[in-house]
């Protein structure tokens, strides 16, 4: 195993990379401000980075990533589990042995010439739950300072370590030479270990993000009886103050962090969103029975382009200061700049200098996965409770996708089992987040297909079984902001108007709203959602919330191969609620 018990443990497994990878000095991380400044020295002394304007970005750089090194590389991400049918039909799979004979090649004498960092750090406050104690061995200074931003970083952790077991995650990272051809992404979940070879973008270089606390930590939830999922954390204020908390499950760059950070234009009538996080939740079963989530994360990596004062003004906000901005444009008053920043303008100011280093030719400025890296506290709307070590209670689920037709702007599930399917037959248009073709239909269960760490025919069974013993389970809904007239143009403002839909959602949760029953769950009436202020047709609100029977018989249809996959695995409460959809769509209600 892996997870060690003690500092002679760490320090022994550090000693054990080094001599594997080579390094010529060894730096442990402390997470203080002068060894931040030390770390963005080096990469502004070596050229990786560039100051930016410190009268309007104060604090901030630009770091440039390998033109070949800019997303997630889902096809080279693998689950090391004995048994391949442990990682399931949706992962790539090695065996352990496989993995460590060929990529230890790879990591033998990677770091000769560098820096070797270690990095231990927290996901979780201290005195949490679910706290977990990371270390992540490191050769790239921009991760290492990334992960000051992302995580509680340095002495906090050691710390935590020796109140602790002395349990902890290892995990190696070496961008190596940055060759595609070798590149790995390793995940050992009977081990709790991570290997990551040939990268330094963030998905696949810091560690503590997708690889231990969503792969790992699903894997390590099912076993203990919690929840890891790639879902925001909100809380919604009604006009009498009480606070309401939500998760929501999106595909990357499908408004997860705009719905996090929501500026509601419905303020002075006391509805407001307050922001526990954007992108990781995890969620246990609390001593009152109800389901308890809190974000692991201490900072956001976000989605540049698009990002603006409109769309995500309290994201603008938070990027404001003391962050790293990756693979954006820069312009000649050294400000970054991406695609969407500028709802006036969509071209850059002359002189700009695009993600590639070079003068903008009227191509794209910044990689259309360019990101930003800010610390969660710098969030207008972050909530007070964000770090409270427990975390807050959920009263529902969202999940949702870019569905250009078939969804409706948002529909509750009839139950919490209906719920789990809801959640198991999402799909979504995929995205420039991660590699592969944009815009194509692909199922993404939860939001979870490519953070999944085990079979999600197993993880299924454990999302029912958390119901069952929950005394007030969430209610479920889905939400498609993206639905599309015949001109292809988008029939919902969105961004911060999505209120209106939560503000319906508040409503279900607590037994009222309006909604007709529909084959694919409860559908707001017409005159159900609070649309005071905005000029929306009665014929764009007809068609936002059609459910159309023949497009749903399509779905209905694409998802009987992905549920096949999963054979055996496959719960049988997925199956019925797959026949009782069909049978709901061809009239039979029985």
């Amino acid at each position: 195993m892996a997870t060690m018990s003690s500092r002679t443990a760490l320090e022994a497994w550090v000693d054990e990379c080094a001599r594997l990878t080579q390094p010529d000095s060894i730096v442990w991380c402390d997470g203080s401000e002068q060894e931040y400044e030390r770390l963005i020295q080096i990469m502004l002394d070596d050229g990786s980075m560039q100051r930016l304007n410190p009268e309007t970005y104060p604090n901030s750089f630009l770091y440039r990533s390998d033109p070949n090194d800019v997303a997630r590389t889902e096809k080279v991400t693998f689950i090391c589990t004995t048994r391949p049918e442990d990682a399931g039909p949706t992962n790539n799979w090695m065996s352990p042995q496989e993995a460590k004979d060929k990529v230890g090649k790879l990591f033998a004498g990677s770091m000769r010439g560098r820096t070797m960092y270690v990095v231990p750090y927290l996901m979780g406050r201290s005195g949490s739950p679910l706290m977990k104690i990371g270390v992540e061995l490191t050769d790239s200074p921009y991760v290492a300072a990334s992960m000051r931003i992302m995580t509680r970083m340095g002495q906090v952790a050691l710390d935590a370590l020796d109140a602790s077991d002395g349990s902890f995650v290892p995990g190696l990272h070496s961008t190596g030479d940055l060759n595609p051809d070798r590149r790995y992404i390793l995940h050992f979940p009977e081990e709790n270990l991570i290997w990551s070879y040939g990268s330094g973008y963030g998905g696949n270089a810091l560690l503590g993000k997708k690889c231990l606390s969503l792969r790992l930590a699903s894997w390590m939830g099912k076993q203990n009886g919690w929840l890891a999922e790639h879902m925001l954390i909100l809380g919604l204020e009604d006009p009498a103050g009480n606070v309401t908390y939500m998760t929501g499950a999106f595909p990357s760059a499908c408004g997860k962090t705009n719905l996090a950070m929501l500026v509601s234009p419905l303020a002075e009538q006391g509805w407001k969103v307050w922001t526990l996080g954007d992108d990781i939740a995890w969620m246990y079963i609390g001593d009152d029975g109800r389901l308890w989530a809190m974000n692991p994360e201490n900072g956001f990596f976000g989605v540049a382009p698009g990002t603006n004062a409109k769309s995500n003004p309290n994201a603008m906000a938070s990027l404001k200061r003391n962050s790293i901005f990756t693979n954006v444009a820069v312009t000649p008053d050294a400000e970054p700049w991406w695609e969407g920043i500028d709802t006036k303008s969509k071209t850059p100011p002359a002189g700009t200098i695009d993600w590639l280093g070079k003068p903008w030719d009227g191509g794209q400025a910044a990689h259309p996965n360019s990101r930003f890296t800010s610390p969660a506290e710098q969030c207008p709307s972050i909530s007070p409770h964000w770090q409270d070590p427990r975390g807050v209670p959920i009263s529902a689920f969202i999940f949702g996708g870019r569905r250009a037709r078939v969804a409706p702007l948002v529909y509750q599930a009839f139950n919490w089992q209906h719920g789990v399917f809801v959640g198991a037959s999402m799909a979504s248009e995929t995205t420039a987040a991660a590699e592969g073709a944009v815009g194509e239909v692909r199922r993404d269960p939860m939001a979870m297909l490519p953070f999944c760490g085990d079979n999600m025919g197993d993880d299924w069974p454990h999302w029912l079984d958390m119901g069952k013993k929950l005394t007030d389970p969430p209610q479920v809904f889905h939400v498609n902001w993206f639905r599309k007239d015949e001109n292809d143009e988008f029939l919902w403002p969105g961004f911060g108007q999505n209120v209106r839909v939560l503000m319906w959602m508040l409503e279900r949760i607590k037994g009222g709203g309006k909604a007709t029953e529909t084959p694919i769950g409860y559908v707001p009436t017409t005159d159900a959602l609070n649309l005071d202020g905005l000029s929306i047709a009665q014929g764009t609100l007809d068609a936002l919330l059609a459910v159309n029977t023949a497009d749903w018989r399509q779905e209905w249809a694409e998802q009987r191969p992905f549920f096949e996959q999963f054979g055996e695995r496959l719960p049988r409460a997925i199956e019925e609620e797959h026949h009782a959809l069909g049978a709901r769509l061809n009239g039979d209600h029985s």
